[in-house]
């Protein structure tokens, strides 16, 4: 993200964009609701009610998810401009929303500009299970060093003059920002065993753990094990792609192995992505499993092994892509079945809705939950009771109960 050596206090609020302490107190902690180790944060735009936001470092822009939610919060806008989804062909208009103010609770965010998109998404709810109203982008990060605390499940929010020295245990990359994004080096060890250097992007905004974009470069080589799959939902629709592992991701002497890792389809963004030089982006996945500074004004980023750092990686096992419904009440459904897989097998199908797992209902799930019990344990029973509309008529359907049997596909 974009790196300016400009040292914002709390005495220069009014004069500069930007993100800063109410107090003046060396620091401060943003609790925050982690769903797959995205960072999920309520805040209030202009005083009102406040909306879950993510928190991405991903994006360069700050993005409201809908025209209508912002009319309804009193936002002014100026201008109107098109912009490009994640992939590379979708055009989805917004409009501009210059001078807001975004209030965090100890963090408040001045004059701060909103991408307002003039259609709704609310897609990110569906994955995620908890609505999610829109995104803070680069400029939470440019002037402040923080914290992000994934165990614990909070932000700490520093005075851009602290936080100089390392601390204990933490060990420093170097960080590049550029055009409002953050980069770090590190070494992949693939499954032919040979190695990559990569320039990787941080995406906190991102479910995946390790992605690599493979028209970037000839070096990098799809494993003989994979299989396709949805790879995530953007403002651009879903995107498509293979799901596979790498032998070990390293960042100096920290050492992650069999990483799963997303290998996504060529688009017309694809261009876009050679130009920063970029291999691919570490994701949730991986950087949930650390403690990290991200550090912009003094170009590093500062990581720490976390309680999870050792765990393997799991894809899911059920063979089912499972997705919330966006209404009030909880209902899941199925989007998509793999080919092979363990639900494949028992003949669910995409738009199956699933009404308990394992004789408790779904309304008594949490999405994550939902996913974590899919990811658990090769050769675990799952109880699913379901139901299969007939052509989509919500009021003719027929119910069944299968058992599946979690199974690695990767």
């Amino acid at each position: 993200m974009l790196l300016f050596f400009l040292f914002a206090t709390t005495a220069s609020w009014g004069q500069v964009p930007g993100f800063f302490l109410k107090d003046d107190v060396k620091k401060a902690r943003i609790p925050f609701y982690s769903s797959n180790s995205l960072i999920i944060v309520p805040l209030s735009i202009n005083g009102n009610e406040k909306i879950n936001f993510l928190i991405d470092t991903g994006v360069r822009s700050n993005i409201l998810f809908s025209k209508k939610l912002g009319d309804a919060l009193g936002l002014d806008y100026t201008r109107r401009l098109n912009i490009i989804g994640a992939d590379g062909t979708t055009g989805i208009w917004a409009q501009v929303s210059p001078v807001n103010t975004l209030d965090l609770g100890p963090v408040q965010g001045q004059l701060q500009s909103l991408l307002v998109l003039e259609e709704d998404f609310f897609e990110l709810e569906s994955v995620i299970g908890v609505p999610v109203y829109g995104i803070i982008g680069h400029d939470f990060f440019k002037y402040n060093p923080v914290k992000i605390n994934y165990d614990e499940g909070f932000l700490e929010f520093y005075q851009s003059d602290k936080l100089k020295w390392r601390p204990p245990l933490f060990k420093k990359l170097t960080l590049s920002v550029e055009d409002s994004k953050a980069y770090v080096q590190a070494k992949v060890k693939q499954k032919d065993g040979s190695k990559l250097d990569a320039k990787l992007l941080i995406d906190t905004g991102a479910n995946h753990g390790l992605l690599l974009n493979r028209e970037t470069s000839t070096d990098i080589i799809l494993p003989e094990l994979f299989i396709e799959s949805e790879l995530g939902q953007s403002l651009g629709g879903v995107l498509y792609g293979f799901m596979g592992r790498v032998e070990a991701l390293n960042f100096k002497s920290m050492s992650l192995k069999k990483v799963l890792t997303s290998f996504p389809e060529e688009n017309n963004f694809s261009e876009v992505i050679k130009a920063t030089g970029r291999k691919g982006s570490l994701g949730s996945e991986v950087l949930g499993r650390m403690r990290i500074i991200l550090d912009y004004p003094r170009e590093r980023m500062l990581v720490k092994r976390g309680e999870t750092f050792y765990q393997p990686f799991e894809f899911d096992m059920s063979g089912m892509n499972i997705k919330k419904t966006p209404t009030d009440e909880i209902r899941i459904y199925v989007s998509d079945v793999r080919p092979g897989s363990a639900a494949y097998k028992v003949g669910i199908l995409p738009f199956d809705e699933i009404l308990s797992i394992n004789k408790v209902p779904v309304f008594l799930w949490e999405l994550p939950d939902v996913f974590k019990l899919m990811r658990s344990e090769e050769g675990r029973e799952i109880v699913l009771e379901m139901r299969r509309y007939i052509n989509n008529d919500l009021t003719n359907y027929s119910d069944y109960t299968v058992s599946i049997f979690l199974k690695k596909q990767i």
